[in-house]
Protein backbone atom coordinates (compact mmCIF):
# COMPACT_ATOMS: atom_id res chain seq x y z
CA UNK A 1 0.00 0.00 0.00
CA UNK A 2 1.21 3.35 -0.60
CA UNK A 3 1.80 6.00 1.73
CA UNK A 4 1.57 9.84 1.28
CA UNK A 5 5.07 11.67 1.90
CA UNK A 6 4.22 14.98 3.93
CA UNK A 7 7.53 17.18 2.96
CA UNK A 8 7.24 19.19 6.09
CA UNK A 9 6.98 16.24 8.52
CA UNK A 10 9.28 13.32 6.99
CA UNK A 11 12.46 12.55 8.96
CA UNK A 12 15.72 13.72 7.54
CA UNK A 13 18.28 11.89 9.73
CA UNK A 14 19.80 8.55 7.98
CA UNK A 15 19.58 7.59 4.44
CA UNK A 16 15.88 8.20 2.75
CA UNK A 17 14.46 6.40 -0.39
CA UNK A 18 12.09 8.31 -2.13
CA UNK A 19 10.51 5.53 -5.00
CA UNK A 20 7.25 6.44 -6.87
CA UNK A 21 6.33 5.91 -10.70
CA UNK A 22 6.91 9.00 -13.53
CA UNK A 23 5.12 12.22 -13.31
CA UNK A 24 4.16 11.83 -8.95
CA UNK A 25 6.05 14.36 -8.07
CA UNK A 26 9.57 13.30 -7.26
CA UNK A 27 11.41 15.96 -8.00
CA UNK A 28 8.59 18.36 -6.30
CA UNK A 29 9.34 16.59 -2.90
CA UNK A 30 13.13 16.13 -3.33
CA UNK A 31 13.44 20.08 -3.88
CA UNK A 32 11.02 20.32 -0.55
CA UNK A 33 13.19 17.89 1.68
CA UNK A 34 16.43 19.82 0.38
CA UNK A 35 15.14 22.98 1.70
CA UNK A 36 14.59 21.28 4.78
CA UNK A 37 18.20 20.04 5.00
CA UNK A 38 19.50 23.62 4.23
CA UNK A 39 17.54 25.16 6.54
CA UNK A 40 18.05 22.49 9.32
CA UNK A 41 14.24 22.66 10.00
CA UNK A 42 12.26 20.13 11.50
CA UNK A 43 12.41 19.78 15.47
CA UNK A 44 12.98 16.27 16.37
CA UNK A 45 12.27 15.19 12.75
CA UNK A 46 15.24 16.99 11.32
CA UNK A 47 19.17 16.45 10.35
CA UNK A 48 21.27 17.28 13.87
CA UNK A 49 22.85 20.92 12.01
CA UNK A 50 22.05 22.79 8.78
CA UNK A 51 23.47 21.40 5.77
CA UNK A 52 24.98 22.56 2.28
CA UNK A 53 24.41 21.43 -1.23
CA UNK A 54 27.97 19.67 -0.75
CA UNK A 55 26.51 17.75 1.78
CA UNK A 56 23.75 16.35 0.73
CA UNK A 57 23.67 13.04 -1.81
CA UNK A 58 21.12 12.94 -4.26
CA UNK A 59 20.90 9.39 -6.41
CA UNK A 60 18.87 9.35 -9.38
CA UNK A 61 19.22 6.80 -12.87
CA UNK A 62 19.65 9.46 -15.59
CA UNK A 63 22.49 12.37 -16.51
CA UNK A 64 19.00 14.62 -17.76
CA UNK A 65 17.00 13.67 -14.20
CA UNK A 66 20.62 14.88 -12.38
CA UNK A 67 20.63 18.74 -14.49
CA UNK A 68 16.76 18.84 -13.70
CA UNK A 69 16.81 17.88 -9.98
CA UNK A 70 20.12 20.57 -10.06
CA UNK A 71 18.12 23.14 -12.14
CA UNK A 72 14.59 22.87 -10.10
CA UNK A 73 16.38 22.69 -6.91
CA UNK A 74 18.46 25.78 -7.35
CA UNK A 75 15.10 27.62 -8.49
CA UNK A 76 13.19 26.07 -5.77
CA UNK A 77 15.89 27.91 -3.40
CA UNK A 78 15.83 31.27 -4.81
CA UNK A 79 12.33 31.06 -4.58
CA UNK A 80 12.26 30.40 -0.99
CA UNK A 81 14.66 33.02 -0.45
CA UNK A 82 12.37 35.35 -2.07
CA UNK A 83 9.64 34.15 -0.21
CA UNK A 84 10.85 34.28 3.37
CA UNK A 85 12.32 38.02 2.67
CA UNK A 86 8.48 39.05 1.33
CA UNK A 87 10.04 39.52 -2.23
CA UNK A 88 7.42 37.82 -4.38
CA UNK A 89 5.70 39.87 -6.89
CA UNK A 90 1.78 40.06 -6.48
CA UNK A 91 1.49 37.86 -9.52
CA UNK A 92 4.08 35.11 -8.67
CA UNK A 93 2.34 32.11 -8.19
CA UNK A 94 4.74 31.06 -5.58
CA UNK A 95 3.02 32.79 -3.09
CA UNK A 96 0.26 31.25 -2.69
CA UNK A 97 2.32 28.09 -2.34
CA UNK A 98 1.36 26.01 0.97
CA UNK A 99 4.48 24.79 0.86
CA UNK A 100 6.81 27.40 1.20
CA UNK A 101 3.74 29.31 3.19
CA UNK A 102 3.82 26.74 5.94
CA UNK A 103 7.55 26.33 6.23
CA UNK A 104 8.11 30.08 6.45
CA UNK A 105 5.67 30.12 8.86
CA UNK A 106 7.17 27.88 11.37
CA UNK A 107 9.79 30.57 11.62
CA UNK A 108 8.44 32.94 14.44
CA UNK A 109 9.77 36.30 13.91
CA UNK A 110 11.50 38.01 11.42
CA UNK A 111 15.09 37.92 12.05
CA UNK A 112 14.70 33.81 12.00
CA UNK A 113 13.01 34.37 8.43
CA UNK A 114 15.97 36.69 7.75
CA UNK A 115 18.40 34.21 8.78
CA UNK A 116 16.85 31.76 6.67
CA UNK A 117 16.55 33.48 3.43
CA UNK A 118 20.42 33.89 4.00
CA UNK A 119 20.96 30.20 4.39
CA UNK A 120 19.10 29.76 1.07
CA UNK A 121 20.83 31.97 -0.73
CA UNK A 122 24.22 30.67 0.26
CA UNK A 123 22.85 26.96 -1.04
CA UNK A 124 21.67 28.34 -4.16
CA UNK A 125 24.76 30.03 -4.79
CA UNK A 126 26.73 26.87 -3.99
CA UNK A 127 24.94 24.42 -5.61
CA UNK A 128 27.56 23.54 -8.34
CA UNK A 129 29.18 22.01 -5.67
CA UNK A 130 25.66 19.59 -5.09
CA UNK A 131 26.12 15.96 -5.13
CA UNK A 132 23.48 15.18 -7.61
CA UNK A 133 24.53 11.67 -9.33
CA UNK A 134 23.25 9.15 -11.18
CA UNK A 135 24.40 5.83 -9.58
CA UNK A 136 27.18 5.51 -12.02
CA UNK A 137 28.63 8.80 -11.68
CA UNK A 138 28.91 8.29 -7.48
CA UNK A 139 30.04 4.86 -7.63
CA UNK A 140 33.06 5.96 -10.02
CA UNK A 141 33.25 9.15 -8.01
CA UNK A 142 33.93 7.29 -4.68
CA UNK A 143 36.69 4.94 -6.78
CA UNK A 144 38.52 7.85 -7.93
CA UNK A 145 38.37 9.78 -4.64
CA UNK A 146 39.04 6.33 -2.95
CA UNK A 147 41.37 4.22 -4.81
CA UNK A 148 43.82 3.25 -2.06
CA UNK A 149 41.46 2.45 0.07
CA UNK A 150 39.47 0.19 -2.03
CA UNK A 151 42.36 -1.53 -3.10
Amino acid sequence: MSQLLDPLAFPLHGSRLIEASAGTGKTWTIAALYLRLVLGHGGDAAFVRPLLPSDILVMTFTRAATRELSNRVRERLVQAAAYFRGELGHDDPARKDPYLRDLAASYADDSARVVAAHRLVLAAETMDEAAIFTIDAWCQRMLREHAFDSG
